[in-house]
């Protein structure tokens, strides 16, 4: 009796193991149904979050961005007051920092309190010019690291360069507080405006108004996290996977959110042991869990732009030797062939199409072509690679030889005894690539009809 019930249990873990290991992988048929694959790519996404979380590399990034975020909410806060107060709307300022503390319960005014008192007692006449600029060096320092961490989930391998950072992060922090709390004014005025008044005495108007008054909190939570999956990465993001991954970050929040404030109210235990630091406890604890599910519903947005990589497990895609040589010089063939053209650089995600490569793969052969001097970055919003000289000057001969050499340590020679049969069989080997090759140069293979 218990050797079938063991039995039983392997085969049905095998089974198991079986499906998510490679059925759950295996090209769907053409005739699925919209449903159908809706419902394998959720549990595919599903499972590579899981196995992603379980590694522990967004547990890290989330602690690093908690020690960065207590160096520099005063500052942030203190810039963010300021800009309001020039249009008459700090006050808000406190409601919306308490809203956000809401998960830490009744020691979440005290923390807002504090943090209000630290802001106040901010003054730029006594920091002078050297303190105002470290006041901005450190708010700076925290969008940087926020950014670091979002580029890693896309796993975008350049950060903005330091004209950007300047004026794309010093615009979220002044610009920002000014479009929230205007939208923030905006809807109130809306919903205590006579005709909506009017309108909520007549059914079903009524029970709409309240029901989209409940929900308007979250749909704030969901827009502010979509806008920060938009613009923080250092790529282009679409619109529809930053929606989704922000409406699941936003269940996230508002469900951890939900627990964590039962939690805080059930923990005299702790108020007891670590007495006033259990303020600074809880409120270390909230923040982590707040950059981990900003961390996670990026990852979602990550996957659902990139197919691929889910099809592929998640696992990023290693090109052989081979397949380096080949797609690297289709690769920067793509590129050429546009140049001649006349026609605009293409983006990473156009380059993703035209190639049929992932994210990283494709990254690490622009990379490696841009360190070999074929490629230069054009400046820009997006980033777009092209030919660093002219096309007729550059030999199909040196690209390859780029590509094989890429991974290779100049500083390191190894050292071992030659044997001359081989030496002379790469040699040979050399050879006749080289004779088949000759001059051809990159412009002459970019300009090649098919089958000549």
């Amino acid at each position: 009796m218990l050797n079938s019930v063991l039995n039983t249990y392997q085969q049905q873990r095998h089974r198991v193991q079986r499906f998510f290991d490679s059925t759950l992988w295996e090209d769907l048929p053409e005739d699925a149904s919209p449903l159908w694959r809706f419902w394998v790519n959720a549990i595919r996404v599903t499972f590579i979050m899981v196995r992603e979380l379980a590694t522990g590399e967004l547990n890290l990034r989330a602690m690093s961005l908690v020690f960065t975020t207590i160096l520099s909410l005063v500052p942030l806060i203190a810039v963010a007051f300021s800009v309001l107060k020039a249009f008459g709307v700090h006050n808000q300022m406190e409601p919306m920092l308490l809203s956000l503390l809401e998960p830490l319960g009744d020691r979440g005014p005290e923390i807002t309190e504090n943090i209000i008192g630290f802001v106040q007692n901010v003054k730029v006449g006594v920091l002078g010019s050297i303190g105002v600029a470290m006041l901005f060096y450190t708010i700076i320092a925290l969008v940087q690291k926020i950014e670091n961490a979002f580029n890693f989930v896309w796993r975008v391998k350049r950060s903005r360069s330091l004209a950007r950072r300047f004026t794309d992060y010093l615009s979220v922090v002044m610009i920002g507080p000014v479009l929230i709390f205007s939208a923030l004014g905006l809807v109130a005025t809306v919903v205590n405006h006579e005709f909506v008044k009017q309108l909520s005495s007549i059914e079903p108007f009524g029970t709409l108004l309240v029901i989209g008054t409940k929900l308007l909190p979250y749909l704030m939570i969901i827009t502010a996290f979509t806008f920060l999956y938009k613009f923080i990465p250092n790529t282009k993001v679409k619109f529809s996977p930053a929606l989704i991954g922000a409406s699941v970050a936003g269940a996230l929040w508002i469900g951890v959110g939900t627990v964590f404030a039962k939690f805080v109210a059930s923990s005299s235990n702790y108020t007891a042991i670590y007495s006033s630091f259990a303020i600074l406890f809880f409120f270390m604890i909230w923040l982590y869990l707040a950059w981990f599910i900003l961390l996670t519903g990026s990852q979602v947005a990550f996957y659902l732009q990139h197919p691929k990589l889910v099809r592929l497990a998640g696992k990023p895609l290693t090109l052989s030797p081979r397949l380096r040589e080949r797609e690297g010089l289709w690769l920067m063939t793509v590129i050429a062939r546009r140049f001649c053209q006349n026609l605009p650089p293409l983006t990473i995600q156009h380059l993703e199409e035209q190639t049929g490569l992932t994210n990283n793969a494709l990254q690490d052969l622009l990379s490696s072509l841009e360190k070999g001097g074929f490629l230069i970055e054009v400046a820009g919003d997006e980033t777009r690679y092209v030919p660093s000289s002219d096309v007729a000057t550059i030999r199909v001969a040196a690209l390859l030889n780029c590509l094989r050499t890429a991974e290779e340590n100049s500083a390191y020679h190894v050292k071992g005894v030659l044997d001359k049969d081989v030496n002379k069989l790469l040699k040979d080997i050399g050879d006749a690539q080289a004779e088949v090759l000759g001059d051809l140069t990159l412009r002459e293979l970019a300009m090649r009809k098919d089958g000549e």
